[in-house]
């Protein structure tokens, strides 16, 4: 799977303008990829009813309509939570919607273009040459869990793998880290 090193991760987090609403929403939507391996549409299918930023961790519905409980990191908790109180509001200007990340324009749920456009022009600004995507993301959460010494079994409940040999393609790192 192709993944970012952790020099290209931090470049990306640090694109987005956080001086704007839009900039704190894109910067809430990197971290929380990058914080929990979530695939694109689980992402921007979440309500805000689907995080408890106190107790750390979410609740998404993934492939087969399975759902299941991811944890999730201060710093991800932290810019979710300044999205919703400050930039939130302000994109949607009085209109009401159930999803937690919505569009500039409109106030409707983010579509995974949208998703995919912002994050591909955050990775030009990067300098992250290869072709970037959510999924690169998902791997490279994967990968640096990995790599830190995770089990992959929990790897593998984080990422909805329904069998352990899916989750294996990441073992690259080990065997690297073994050689």
């Amino acid at each position: 799977p192709k993944y970012l090193d952790l020099d290209e991760v931090d470049r990306l987090l640090a694109q987005p303008d956080t001086s704007t609403p839009r900039g704190v929403r894109d910067k809430a939507l990197i971290e929380l990829l990058y914080a929990t391996g979530l695939r694109v549409t689980e992402l921007l299918s979440l309500k805000a009813g689907d995080i408890n930023l106190d107790a750390g961790y979410l609740t998404c519905i993934g492939k087969g309509d399975k759902q299941r409980i991811v944890p999730l990191g201060h710093t991800a908790a932290d810019w979710v939570r300044r999205y919703a109180a400050e930039a939130r509001p302000a994109l949607l200007k009085g209109r009401k919607s159930s999803w937690l990340f919505v569009n500039a324009k409109g106030g409707t749920q983010l579509s995974r273009v949208g998703f995919w456009k912002v994050l591909k022009d955050y990775g030009i600004r990067a300098g992250v040459s290869r072709d970037l995507s959510p999924h690169v993301l998902r791997h490279s959460f994967a990968t640096h869990l990995l790599d830190r010494g995770a089990d992959l079994r929990a790897i593998q409940m984080m990422l909805g793998h329904a069998d352990l040999s899916t989750t294996q393609i990441y073992t690259h790192v080990l065997e690297a880290r073994l050689r």
